[in-house]
């Protein structure tokens, strides 16, 4: 009988949350059918400043952003 109560002490408190939140607007994502902000193609000649040196590791690094993992040339 605990568990029943305590589900529906979740679901209201839920229910006001969702009430009070209605009026606020959503983040910016991909998901959400908004624009998202632009995003740069990789390698220097995309660059606004352009290095001076550019290596095949700094281009795998910037080919992968903004994944998690670091490339295998690394």
């Amino acid at each position: 009988m605990g568990l029943i109560k305590l589900a529906v002490a979740g679901a209201a408190g839920y229910a006001l949350y969702k009430y009070a939140t209605r009026d606020q607007e959503e983040p910016l994502t991909a998901t959400n059918g908004t624009a998202c902000p632009p995003v740069r193609d990789a390698g220097p000649e995309n660059m606004q400043s352009k290095p001076k040196r550019w290596s095949k590791t700094d281009e795998a690094i910037d080919e992968s952003f903004p994944a998690s993992d670091p490339p295998a040339t690394y």
